[in-house]
């Protein structure tokens, strides 16, 4: 499961304490959210990966590296177990898979509707989603942001902070898969070569365009 499509090949606040002071972090997650998309510009961090089938025990893992720059550009590069690139170049996202020796494109706005890549990357994190303070656990305070516009791809994402660093993102989908992302080496607000953001299809490969 990747955090695009949310197919099976392929997704917030720390433990309770007295009510006040509970309320008091959940409010200050949100506005850790609201604060992280209006300040932050461009960010590259490693990820880890884990989807938990419905059932709960099927878990698939994978790792790799996370880039983006607002508006609506990022790059996912998957290196464990397979390789795998998606690259949103503001007009369209692109997913590779060498070994299939196949790439797809689709439409950035179909391809980006509610998905954390959005939340990441888009514009107004207010317009897209529905933001509610959740119990904090194991020393992160996570957000409930639910599209506002449901398509049937996922049901809800949860963003994760310490503080005011951003360190998972959750997805769970349509179907009762879950995915969590954990972060690591999160840097803000650097700078970001534009050839990160874009793709050309490598010659030979099926290109599937829809």
């Amino acid at each position: 499961m990747n955090f695009l499509n949310f197919k099976p090949s392929r997704r917030l606040l720390c433990a309770a304490a007295l009510l006040l002071g509970s309320g008091l972090a959940q409010a200050d997650a949100v506005q850790s959210l609201k604060d992280f998309v209006r300040e932050v510009k461009s960010g590259r961090a490693g990820f880890s990966q884990t989807v938990t089938a419905p059932d709960g025990k099927r878990k698939k893992t994978s790792s790799g590296t996370f880039e983006f720059q607002r508006p609506s550009l990022f790059r996912f590069q998957y290196q464990k177990p397979f390789e795998q690139l998606i690259v949103g170049d503001g007009q369209k996202v692109w997913t590779f898979d060498p070994d299939l020796n196949q790439a797809s494109s689709r439409r950035i706005g179909q391809a980006l509707s509610g998905t954390p890549a959005a939340l990441l990357a888009g514009g107004n994190v207010e317009k897209d989603f529905e933001l509610k303070a959740q119990p904090s656990e194991a020393g992160v305070d996570w957000v409930l942001a639910v599209p506002r516009q449901a398509d049937g791809n996922i049901q809800q994402l949860r963003i994760g902070f310490k503080g005011r660093e951003l360190v998972a993102l959750e997805v769970l989908d349509a179907f009762g898969q879950r995915s969590l992302m954990q972060l690591s080496q999160l840097q803000t607000n650097v700078p970001i070569g534009a050839e990160r953001f874009r793709f050309e299809v490598p010659k030979g490969v099926d290109l599937l365009e829809q």
